[in-house]
């Protein structure tokens, strides 16, 4: 018995503790709420027209549902072979099937009419005031500012590597709101202002989506889609990669920012200063020392998240400290993986082409001289500009 009572006290308590952790996180203002049951509370025309319809649809289910099985139940107990109720004997009646069809036709029609008118509507990406490309890579987005205020602005969205390390140990303790959710570089818009986004993928299939824009799109590798919204209240909005894309999947969400107009235009401009700040000359020469530096903020930015800080590497990801193409004194070999990806029988790198010539030589350089591997080489960003296509 009191062997018993030891485990059913451990059990309470390791109830309690878990409760705890439950209520550790709150609600996220435009993201997930604790239990939450509902859909998003909606900023956007459209999110509201998707949950009046998602309501009227349920709403309607369940009338047809009562009246059925209340007729049927009504029947079968008022009818009952009990009371001396024989059954008829008939085999048709076209009273009866021209009104199962004719009613049942009608309620389709009554649901599909607003529910086309919203979907129509979803897709009418015309007379936009900006036009964003979204690409997912494994595991990132990058963003292209194709038309409008802020043309030519162009970065990657990458999970912030602290909320990585917290899901490597296990996420103890008191976790944040945004908890898988906090990127880099978030998605900045105006408010209300239509804002196409083209989506595709440099890898694999991808989708991109934030629940309370009521907005999805799937990005596929060599085809162009698109979507809109139009956000109607300043504020932070989340969304997530909605296809299962690899391994990393968890690990590639998407943090829309909605600013004024004026904020906006203020954001645009610091965007512009910082790149033409990295507009950089792929024919300088660097001295090691200082591509070293600028090579270990890419590999926080870009490459931390699976190869490790310490370059370890984890399970399918090889690891970079010691490895034979790192330390090779050809240094095309390992600047063509970064470039082109690399499949292997343990899994698969993406390719970085869309990081500049100076940022891919930095971080090569970089690896080839930090942890176990003191190689000494130095790589050019002119040399990676004459491996590109190659």
């Amino acid at each position: 018995m009191k062997s018993i009572s030891n485990k059913l006290a451990s059990l309470t308590l390791l109830a309690g503790t878990f409760n705890a952790a439950a209520w550790a996180t709150g609600d996220l203002p435009g993201g997930p709420a604790v239990r939450q049951l509902n859909l998003h509370p909606p900023v956007t025309r459209i999110a509201v027209e998707q949950q009046w319809l998602h309501w009227f649809m349920m709403i309607t289910c369940l009338v047809i549902f009562l009246a059925v099985f209340s007729v049927m139940f009504y029947s079968i107990w008022k009818h009952r072979k009990s009371k001396g109720h024989k059954p008829a004997n008939f085999h048709e009646s076209v009273t009866v099937e021209v009104i199962w069809t004719i009613i049942p036709f009608i309620i389709v029609i009554l649901m599909a009419l607003p529910a086309t008118k919203v979907l129509v509507a979803s897709k009418d990406t015309t007379n936009s005031d900006l036009t964003i490309k979204a690409t997912g890579y494994q595991w990132k987005w990058g963003y292209d500012y194709i038309t409008g205020e802020g043309q030519g602005v162009s970065f990657l969205s990458t999970l912030d590597p602290t909320h990585r390390e917290m899901s490597n140990e296990g996420a103890k303790g008191d976790i944040p709101d945004n908890y898988l959710l906090k990127v880099d570089n978030p998605l900045v818009v105006p408010v209300n202002k239509k804002v196409r986004i083209i989506t595709t993928a440099n890898d694999v299939i991808h989708s991109w989506g934030v629940p309370a824009f009521g907005v999805k799109q799937d990005a596929i590798p060599g085809f162009v889609r698109d979507t809109w919204f139009r956000a109607e209240t300043p504020g932070d909005y989340y969304g997530q990669c909605y296809e299962l894309c690899g391994k990393e999947h968890a690990y590639m969400p998407i943090h829309v920012k909605v600013l004024s107009a004026q904020d906006y235009t203020a954001w645009v401009g610091g965007e512009m200063k910082k790149m033409a700040a990295k507009l950089d000359d792929p024919a300088k020469v660097w001295d090691l020392p200082s591509i070293i530096a600028r090579g270990e903020k890419v590999y926080a930015a870009n490459c931390a998240a699976c190869h490790q800080p310490n370059g370890k590497g984890a399970g399918p990801i090889l690891p970079l400290d010691g490895s034979p193409i790192v330390n090779d004194p050809d240094k095309t070999k390992q600047i063509h993986v970064v470039l082109n990806g690399r499949i292997s029988a343990t899994g698969q790198m993406p390719s970085w082409k869309q990081l500049s010539d100076t940022d891919i030589a930095a971080v090569i350089s970089y690896t080839k001289n930090n942890w176990s591997n003191k190689t000494g080489q130095l790589v050019q960003p002119a040399e990676v500009l004459a491996q590109r296509g190659k």
